[in-house]
């Protein structure tokens, strides 16, 4: 079987693989042919969980040396929505006016093709014998509960003896520019349900009822009344922010029993799960006293606040990118979550991309020259982490 490794011809064949969360779509077998045909040694391991659907994973690695670098996403994608809305099929890979069209183009199947572009040029340039490693981490579950994905696959690695030193996640990370932004870390994601507790009643006899609405609207302001903190270097100020209320109460003679409300945080690094669900009930138990009942839902979270902190590896990244775009990228922790929060547990971690404006909107889309840059991008990269004879530099230390 022969293949066209150009990072067009690689980014269309993965966007004709409907590989809608938790569907592999046959993304991931392609995957696995391009890289066992250059020498890689490939891994597709299927995770399991209770309640969830079974995911198929990629692992690749060439070389047994280090240091070695990871490339890591996922193939993924979401749900195209209404089809009829789509001027070309987001299945179909289609090229119209210097621009490529598809499900994923952008988040994130396209940064997948400039990385294994990148790579199978490199390899074919240098030879399979390198001063190190290179290793793919490929998940097919990063868009949906993210349970038997990247998360698994590290601890699948782990136990088999694999170890990383740098990792390079492809997520779009550019808002309007390819070259504008690394992203460093990510904030954390806490996600809660506050139910306030009353007596259902007729509204001409509330003293034989107790609305939980005023108590509700008591501790909701309660909540967000003062900020949680003023951000940090690296990360803005946590936020609160209520996502619903509801009374499920269809009539208007009614006193509803309950009232409840839904809210995320997302919140940088000075605080963890645990601190900062201390500080949420220490809030509610303040402004309830003893005049309204309540109970509080705060759900796991496996999205912490992380940093990798700006070092030698994140300026090699950035001079690469600067290299190509004469752009020096901002290094920013917005955003929402990603993989990178289970891989900065075996290696730092910074992530680089396309450009995110279309990711999830119906006629998702990617510049066919961002493409060649991106992949440029990832090719100056290699070159800097794994100096051919006689150059110098290398691969920074991972500390």
């Amino acid at each position: 079987m022969t293949f066209d490794a150009s990072p067009l011809a690689l980014a269309q064949a993965l966007i004709r693989c409907p590989s809608v969360t938790p569907e592999a779509g046959g993304a991931l077998a392609l995957i696995d042919a391009l890289l066992a045909r250059a020498g890689f040694t490939v891994a597709r391991p299927v995770f399991s969980e209770p309640g969830t659907p079974d995911i198929e994973n990629l692992f690749a690695r060439l070389g047994t040396g280090t240091p070695c670098l990871l490339f890591a996403g996922h193939t993924d994608v979401v749900p195209p929505g209404d089809r009829a809305a789509w001027r070309h099929g987001p299945f179909d890979g289609t090229v119209s006016d210097g621009m490529l069209y598809g499900r994923g183009a952008v988040d994130m199947k396209g940064g997948i093709a400039c990385m294994l572009a990148a790579a199978l040029g490199f390899v074919a340039a240098r030879g399979p014998d390198l001063p190190g490693s290179i290793a793919f981490l490929i998940t097919g579950d990063e868009e949906g509960p993210a349970v038997n994905g990247t998360k698994k696959l590290l601890d699948w690695a782990r136990a088999r003896g694999e170890r990383f030193d740098h990792c390079l996640l492809g997520e779009p990370t550019n808002p309007s520019r390819l070259g504008e932004m690394i992203k460093i870390g990510r904030r954390g994601s806490l996600n809660a349900k506050l139910t306030v507790h009353g007596r259902q009643g007729h509204v001409a006899y509330p003293h034989r009822a107790e609305n939980p609405i005023p108590g509700l609207l008591r501790l909701a302001a309660a909540l967000a009344a003062d900020p949680l903190d003023g951000g940090t270097a690296h990360f803005d100020a946590s936020n609160l922010e209520f996502t619903t209320i509801d009374v499920g109460n269809p009539a208007a003679n009614v006193i509803p029993a309950e009232a409840s409300a839904v809210f995320n945080v997302r919140f940088n690094e000075g605080w963890d799960a645990r601190t900062l669900g201390a500080e949420i009930r220490g809030r509610l138990e303040r402004a309830a006293g003893n005049a309204v009942r309540y109970t509080l839902d705060l759900a796991p979270s496996n999205a912490p606040a992380f940093l990798t902190r700006p070092d030698a590896f994140v300026d090699l990244v950035a001079d690469a990118i600067e290299a190509e775009t004469s752009l020096r990228p901002k290094l920013s922790t917005t955003g929402g979550t990603s993989d990178a929060r289970f891989i900065k547990d075996a290696c730092p971690v910074i992530e680089f991309g396309l450009v995110g404006e279309t990711m999830h909107q119906v006629d998702e889309c990617v510049a066919l020259a961002d493409l060649d840059r991106l992949t440029a991008i990832y090719g100056r990269v290699l070159d800097a982490y794994f100096p051919a004879s006689g150059q110098t530099g290398g691969p920074p230390s991972s500390g």
